[in-house]
């Protein structure tokens, strides 16, 4: 993944509109890792750092300045205090990441006004094309986009690559990670996928042994006839009353019908637009439900065998070959005892004994190469019939059939939700005039009623659909006494079961937490003792597999306190964490840091400008003061052509607005 390009319209100090180009690559055939803004404190570096967070996760982006504030209100505090009233705050984020192995590019757009009236603001979603030239808007993943992002750069690890100095400063004092670091980390390593599975086994094992309380053992026939009769009793006077229902449900129906006569009427043509929209609403919610069925249906049959497609395509063209090679086989044996009857033939024929040999060697040779031919063949070892690849080929005819027909039902499916969306906004905004209040509180009675009555019938009727099913069971249960105790003993060795995999489960996510930690532990170690310029102080960093806290250790095995650690040897601990922790993820994910170097000493800061910054990532934003990254740091960085683009946060404290220009302080 990597950041392109970073515009921002009247958001916070940047009035007008600011674009930054963030390509790391310089040309064609060259590119740098860092990108560097420069800028003094309250000169919008931390703004930077937020409209990045707020254009990926919106009203879930954890910025700076928004505290206990509610997402409109934090909204309404990010608009530029000179634009006008009418002017839209935007931010724009253009990034590209590897999708289906091939490069993509998305510009996410957020759009809003002073005091949002809905609280919140317009997304956008446009894809550009490879040359980034021309773009289209892909509105299914407007309604989708926290998902998508959350597989592309999880919320809950963002703080590991997108840090301010006062987060590793943070986290170089504490003895312990804080919950949302340690929660970050298990994400980061995958350790959270096993306990997600543990927690499922439990529910399902709870499940089960709610089925087995539920089930009743009978005892004997008595109490079967006895629970028989009892339901028969129940079921007649469920029916008897769900009868008088239907009866009072057609009364409510009629007076229904006539208050909305008298509302129609009466209540002219606004009344009548808004319940026609509200019909439309409901029967788009029928078609969407069925569109929906369909989808279950097609999910029932051999749609998901779509998974393992490419298996599937596999297994064919194996067992296709190794037919081949059977078909061989049994052509060489019969071209081998052929080829026994010409010899005896042409011995019969009298030819000379020279010819003969000529003939014998050719056919000898013959024998030979079709032998090394079959030797260089693959061994078979799907060993799958005619038959068997012949249904294999009707499988995948009918699974491309049913992916066609499965894209065409979500099509249908989303352009009906998109219809209910139109609907359900202009219903929003149809107004209701108050002169028909009375008569649309008479209606609103009339439909209560006719609700009530229809909700009481349904429930009614549902106790008489159960009953006269219960009734069905209690009879089959006369013939199927043997099988319920079957059924019972599944469910205990499945709940039996349960208890066995959870175990294997804690023994398999102690081996992975310590297999991940061990490389953890490694990378960590590797990353700090490459930062510090101490190399004979910390010999190795342990992390506990609970707390996730470190440990240090010199040379001998001895512990190394950590209050034997200055604050900047402390924060290159820290900094070293979350590089080894970007290192092991396996993560191609670009690094934003603000304020980089407070605290540091002038070796230490050497040291990370020269070694950390131009290897943290492909990519990495420093936005520094003069004096963190100074004349010397940014002459180091220049020299070892580290960086791509320098930009200078020009903040005029007469009008309080920021500027971005290219160049640095020096």
């Amino acid at each position: 993944m990597i950041f392109l390009e970073l515009v921002l319209q009247n958001f916070g100090p940047y009035f007008g509109k600011q674009v930054i180009n963030l390509d790391p690559k310089i040309d064609k055939d060259n590119s740098c890792p860092i990108i560097l803004l420069g800028g003094m404190n309250g000169g919008g570096k931390t703004t930077l750092m937020d409209a990045i967070r707020l254009a990926l996760y919106g009203h879930r982006a954890q910025c700076s300045t928004r505290g206990n504030l509610s997402y409109s209100d934090f909204l309404s505090q990010c608009v530029n205090s000179h634009c006008d009233a009418v002017d839209k705050t935007r931010i724009e984020l253009l990034f590209e990441h590897i999708e289906n192995d091939k490069p993509i590019k998305y510009r996410v757009v957020r759009t809003w006004e002073k005091n949002p009236k809905d609280g919140k603001d317009n997304l956008g979603i446009l894809e550009l094309d490879i040359a980034g030239q021309n773009d289209w808007l892909r509105e299914e993943l407007v309604n989708t986009w926290d998902d998508y992002i959350e597989n592309l750069l999880p919320l809950g690890i963002s703080n590991l690559f997108l840090f301010d100095g006062e987060q590793v400063k943070e986290l170089a004092e504490q003895e312990i990670p804080p919950p949302i670091v340690v929660d970050a980390i298990r994400g980061l390593l995958g350790l959270e996928l096993a306990e997600r599975l543990a927690v499922d086994i439990e529910i399902l094992a709870n499940r089960k042994r709610k089925e087995i309380a539920d089930t009743k053992d009978l005892a004997n026939l008595e109490e079967i006839e006895e629970r028989l009769s009892q339901q028969q009793a129940e079921y007649e006077k469920n029916n008897h009353q769900l009868e008088e229902l239907n009866i009072e449900l057609q009364k409510s129906e009629k007076d229904k019908q006539e208050a909305f006569d008298k509302f129609v009427s009466e209540g002219g043509k606004i009344a009548a637009e808004r319940n026609q929209l509200e019909l439309q609403h409901k029967e788009k919610i029928a078609e969407v439900e069925q569109a929906r069925q369909g989808m279950c249906e097609l999910a029932s049959h051999v749609l998901p065998l779509a998974l393992i497609e490419p298996l599937l395509t596999q297994a064919q063209h194996q067992g296709e070959k190794e037919l081949r090679i059977q078909q061989a086989q049994i052509a060489r044996d019969i071209l081998f005892e052929r080829d026994k009857r010409l010899l005896n033939w042409i011995i019969q024929l009298g030819i000379s004994e020279e010819q003969f040999e000529k003939i014998e060697t050719f056919l000898q040779q013959d024998e030979e190469t079709l032998r090394a031919n079959l030797l260089q063949a693959e061994e078979s070892w799907l060993l799958a019939d005619a038959e068997t690849l012949s249904q294999l080929g009707n499988i995948l005819y009918y699974l491309q059939n049913y992916k066609n027909i499965a894209k065409q039902q979500i099509g249908i499916l989303k352009n009906k939700e998109e219809d209910i969306i139109t609907l359900e906004r202009q219903i929003q905004t149809a107004a209701e005039p108050e002169a028909y209040k009375k008569l649309v509180d008479a209606l609103e009675l009339a439909q209560n009623k006719v609700s009530k009555t229809k909700a009481a019938s349904e429930i009614t009727k549902r106790r008489c659909d159960e009953l006269e099913a219960e009734i069905k069971n209690i009879k089959k249960d006369l013939q199927e006494y043997t099988k319920q105790n079957i059924d019972r003993k599944n469910y205990e060795h499945i709940i039996d079961s349960a208890a066995k995999v959870q175990e294997t489960l804690k023994i398999f996510r102690e081996k992975l937490t310590l297999r991940k930690l061990n490389k953890l532990e490694v990378e960590v170690t590797e990353c700090f003792r490459y930062l510090l310029h101490k190399s004979d102080l910390v010999h190795r960093v342990a992390i506990d597999t609970h707390t996730f806290s470190l440990s240090l250790y010199d040379l001998q095995g001895k512990p190394v306190p950590k209050h034997r650690l200055s604050a900047g040897e402390k924060q290159l601990l820290a900094i070293a964490f979350l590089w080894g922790l970007a290192r092991v993820s396996g993560r191609r994910l670009p690094v934003a840091i603000d304020t980089p170097l407070g605290r540091l000493d002038s070796s230490h800061r050497s040291n990370l400008v020269e070694r950390y910054f131009p290897s943290a990532s492909h990519q990495v934003i420093l936005l520094s003061t003069d004096t963190e990254i100074g004349q010397k740091e940014v002459q180091t960085l220049r020299e070892n052509e580290a960086i791509a683009r320098e930009y200078l946060l020009k903040y005029d404290s007469s009008t309080r607005q920021t500027t971005v220009q290219p160049g640095y302080f020096w």
